[in-house]
């Protein structure tokens, strides 16, 4: 019985205290993320995101120069 109401107490205050803390914690792998590693993280993807969707400008840009090319090469052969 002793177990039992130590148990619930022990479970009680860590209930209570993250919730104190803030209701805005996330968990993100198995960790609890306070709001100022949430936004670090957020600004962290957002970074990743940029650099990804630039690489795939500068490929298409990359891919368009060489069909140009292409096409510039065929036409005078042609006639």
């Amino acid at each position: 019985m002793a177990m039992r109401s130590a148990a619930s107490r022990a479970s009680a205050i860590r209930v209570a205290g993250p919730a104190r803390v803030g209701a805005t914690r996330l968990f993100s792998g198995g960790k609890i993320l306070g709001e100022e590693e949430r936004a670090a993280e957020n600004v962290y993807i957002q970074k990743m995101e940029r650099e990804r969707l630039e690489k795939l400008k500068h490929k298409a840009e990359k891919e368009k120069a060489e069909k140009e090319k292409e096409a510039a090469e065929k036409k005078p052969g042609e006639k």
